[in-house]
């Protein structure tokens, strides 16, 4: 089903938006060639048709899926991730991530002075503490990225991530999960 090989999966979750889809799917697939024993599969934004991820989808490596990033997720090894709730999603699935994000660079800079935050991930920011890397802006770069994603495919740092995946669960659990986060989002913002 969707042409996919029997090679352990790195999920690649590039965001929704078209500007920020393009960026974010150049700079994660740029390591690819890198990986040769994985192959990369892109989770398709419902409101993007197939035609606008077609250029992306070069090499034999890169495959494609559409309204299946849960199944994506399910399968994955590690997964590349644009940051927003698809981090936490991709946490409560147990996948190893690095969290990728470039944005507008005038923007960042007007951002980073207003927003005192010490992450941008939403796993990083319920725990506290950086569980995934995250590459913002200039760090977010092939070499970095080959870096980080070589880091969570050795079994030493995915049992790491993992166990803290279990400690973010558990503080997510029960009735009111949703309310949970909620609320730490507003403590950490504050």
């Amino acid at each position: 089903q969707n042409n996919l090989s029997n090679k352990p999966i790195i999920a690649i979750l590039p965001g929704s938006r078209k500007q920020e889809i393009s960026k974010m799917l150049t700079v994660m697939l740029s390591v690819a060639d890198d990986f040769n024993d994985y192959q990369f599969v892109i989770a398709g934004a419902p409101s993007q048709d197939f035609s606008f991820y077609e250029p992306f989808i070069s090499k034999k490596n890169i495959k494609f899926v559409s309204n299946k990033t849960y199944d994506l997720l399910q399968n994955a090894h590690a997964a590349l991730v644009t940051s927003g709730t698809a981090t936490l999603e991709t946490a409560l699935f147990k996948v190893p991530e690095v969290v990728c994000y470039k944005g507008n660079w005038f923007s960042y800079q007007i951002a980073k002075r207003i927003i005192t935050l010490k992450y941008i991930s939403l796993v990083n920011l319920i725990m506290d503490k950086e569980v995934v890397t995250e590459l913002i802006q200039e760090n977010c770069s092939t070499d970095n990225i080959k870096i980080e994603l070589s880091k969570i495919l050795n079994e030493g740092q995915r049992t790491l991530i993992l166990e803290n995946y279990n400690i973010l669960e558990k503080k997510l659990g029960g009735l009111g999960a949703s309310k949970k986060v909620a609320q730490q989002v507003v403590n950490s913002l504050l």
